[in-house]
């Protein structure tokens, strides 16, 4: 059975280190991604971004990353493809070699949030081990089988879909008229509106299942809950 993991990494143990110390403001997101020991691919990654000349010169400065291309850009930030190099740190490295799947991982500054699909419980003792050998120290904030209960205290919601929806009620998201929208939410959460969209619908499903003792999966909403979002 496979198994989804939320845990959280230092800045200088996975990608772009050099980057989000030079533009600390930026935020980078990447995209959903299944590894390959034999792949140097990052398919893509969002940057939100103060300065765009300056935040992009960090990035192609970054040791880690090479062959970057500049695929879209907003007044939000910008889209990029790259590839990991030898210097990538040593959760990449743990990555590539466990063959996982990436769902969601957002860097600042001084961390990395992950959220990580492994194919069973061996595969994730395979990932921690590979962390313990490169000398990785981590904190696993959440571990379930996406086919089973999540957390029952959140009343079937995942804990970042229980701290988005949290910081939504506090901010006066579901009040009328609205305190804050949901452009201004996703900015203040260091995510794009897209995403936090999608995490929205996955966790208003759960509560429905869970509150009126339904029968519906509520991963089948915008596909699996465990997916990037």
């Amino acid at each position: 059975m496979s198994v989804i993991a939320d845990l959280t990494v230092s800045s200088e143990s996975f990608l772009l280190p050099e980057a989000l110390s030079a533009a600390p403001e930026v935020v980078v997101e990447l995209q959903p991604v299944v590894a390959h020991a034999d792949d140097g691919d990052v398919p893509y990654f969002w940057v939100r971004h103060g300065d765009r000349a300056h935040t992009e010169a960090a990035i192609r400065d970054d040791p880690t990353v090479e062959d970057v291309v500049l695929l879209d850009e907003t007044d939000r930030g910008a889209s990029y493809r790259a590839r990991w190099t030898e210097d990538a740190a040593g959760a990449v490295r743990a990555y590539l070699q466990t063959g996982s799947t990436i769902l969601e991982a957002t860097g600042r500054a001084d961390s990395w949030q992950l959220r990580m699909r492994f194919d069973d419980d061996e595969a994730l003792a395979a990932f921690h081990g590979f962390l313990r050998a490169e000398s990785v120290a981590f904190e696993l904030e959440q571990l379930y089988h996406p086919d089973g209960p999540v957390d029952e205290d959140r009343r079937g919601l995942t804990a970042l879909e229980h701290e988005t929806l949290t910081e939504a009620f506090e901010r006066g998201y579901y009040e009328v008229p609205r305190r804050v929208s949901m452009t201004d939410l996703a900015d203040e959460m260091g995510t794009s509106q897209q995403t936090l969209s999608k995490r929205f619908r996955r966790a208003h499903a759960a509560l429905i299942e869970s509150g009126l003792s339904l029968s519906s999966d509520p991963r089948s909403i915008d596909g699996d809950r465990s997916s990037e979002g």
